[in-house]
């Protein structure tokens, strides 16, 4: 089991460690991030979204980053589980 606070390095480092070269710098939405039944929920977009709230600046297809706080793993949302982050 893994703490919130070390929840959120782990999603922090997997959102890093995923960036291609050439993608636009990215953050977690650290104000939208919680957890739900065991798993913290990390959105994420560019910076320059998070930085002016802008829809003109907002990434599509950023599904969320589930960090499952039993086992400390990390992975990008999947569509099909939309039902359980959509609120975020």
């Amino acid at each position: 089991m893994i703490s919130e606070e070390d929840a959120r390095k782990v999603a922090e480092n997997f959102l890093q460690e995923s960036r291609s070269p050439g993608e636009p710098e990215l953050a977690i939405d650290w104000k939208k991030v919680r957890v739900k039944e065991g798993v913290l929920i990390a959105p994420y977009n560019s910076c320059d979204f998070l930085r002016s709230r802008d829809d003109r600046e907002r990434l599509l297809d950023c599904w969320p980053i589930l960090v499952d706080l039993s086992t400390g793993q990390a992975r990008f949302g999947d569509l099909s589980e939309r039902t359980f982050w959509k609120d975020v």
